[in-house]
């Protein structure tokens, strides 16, 4: 628990984040012992990726490094450079495009390359994955198994309640976090079989007056009980693994909230380790490996950059970016 607070400040620091709200989130991982299960699932898909790697002949090293938290990013460059690497791949533990979930890592890695000195190695990082069939495959197969939970006789009215982190209304007009979502939320439900979904939000934490993106699921879940939803599958697409945001923000409080509205409410699980999450991870590798190997993509939006443009997915809410005015662009 010690290691919560400082946590929380490196990760909300020039937010205007009310300490109030710290204190609140603080307690979400108390409930959870202080401990944050994040690092073992990234520490595991690291495991699998090796393995998967090793399956088809790519040798390639791989580091694990974190914004907020040790293993911290700048050490990790740091630990590649004495290793001797040069050249790296970066993979963002994010499938959508925003300021925070994709340009902010970027800035990142260029401070930490910055810490490291002239001899950090060039890092370059994959592309987006929000359609990509290695993650709608998987989310599919996760909605439809909790479906599967639904009494037979009352899964045809089922609502499906795609959740991901809100993010400032601002940041949102500079990037597509919106459209990809929507458009993943559709691949998903088409694949699922459902008719009734919508793209809801959770996790927000900056100023009250600051406009974030919504509903709010636990919002949404009192709405549709209003208008006579009884079964409701929650489906946690903008995460990748069963973290606190997810474990507190809908196994414990979204699902207060249904019990109390006598909603039967389903959690679908995240794409975690399943085998072709997994495998996507090694074909957005090979596929920068080897530029004549096709890139799959599903969906009306086509394939994602690898580079990104100058000026695309700015933090929209007055905090300043490094890169905004003149600097050079991170990778």
């Amino acid at each position: 628990m010690d290691d919560v607070m400082p946590f929380l400040e490196n990760a909300t620091r020039g937010r205007g984040v009310p300490r109030e709200r710290l204190e609140d989130v603080a307690h979400h991982y108390e409930l959870f012992g202080g401990l944050s299960p994040i690092n073992a699932q990234n520490r595991a898909l690291v495991v699998a990726l090796r393995e998967e790697l090793d399956a088809h002949g790519i040798g390639l090293p791989i580091y694990f490094g974190n914004r907020n938290w040790h293993p911290l990013l700048a050490d990790t460059v740091r630990e590649m450079r004495d290793g001797g690497v040069q050249r790296a791949l970066a993979f963002f533990t994010s499938a959508f495009s925003s300021y925070s979930g994709c340009r902010q890592y970027r800035e990142n890695v260029v401070v930490a390359q910055e810490s490291v000195g002239a001899d950090a190695p060039e890092i370059l990082k994959l592309r987006a994955f929000w359609n990509h069939p290695g993650f709608i495959g998987p989310n599919i197969e996760n909605v439809s198994a909790a479906l599967a939970r639904i009494p037979a006789d009352r899964r045809g009215s089922v609502h499906v309640a795609f959740t991901a982190h809100s993010i400032p209304a601002a940041m949102a007009h500079h990037c597509r976090y919106e459209s990809q979502l929507e458009e993943a939320a559709r691949l998903v439900a088409e694949g699922a079989g459902v008719a009734d979904y919508q793209v809801v939000f959770q996790s927000r934490s900056g100023p009250p007056h600051v406009p974030w993106l919504a509903p709010d699921v636990c919002d949404h879940l009192r709405q549709l009980a209003a208008e006579g939803v009884t079964d409701v599958v929650v489906a946690p697409i903008g995460f990748l693994s069963d973290h606190i945001e997810v474990l507190y923000d809908l196994d414990h409080e979204a699902r207060a909230v249904a019990a109390e509205l006598g909603m039967t409410m389903v959690r679908a699980g995240t794409v975690g380790i399943q085998q072709a999450f997994v495998a996507m991870i090694r074909e957005l590798v090979q596929e920068r490996l080897d530029p004549s190997i096709p890139r799959r993509a599903l969906g009306r939006q086509g394939v994602g950059h690898d580079a990104c443009p100058p000026g695309c997915c700015l933090p929209g809410t007055g905090r300043p970016s490094p890169w905004d005015a003149g600097a050079a662009q991170p990778p």
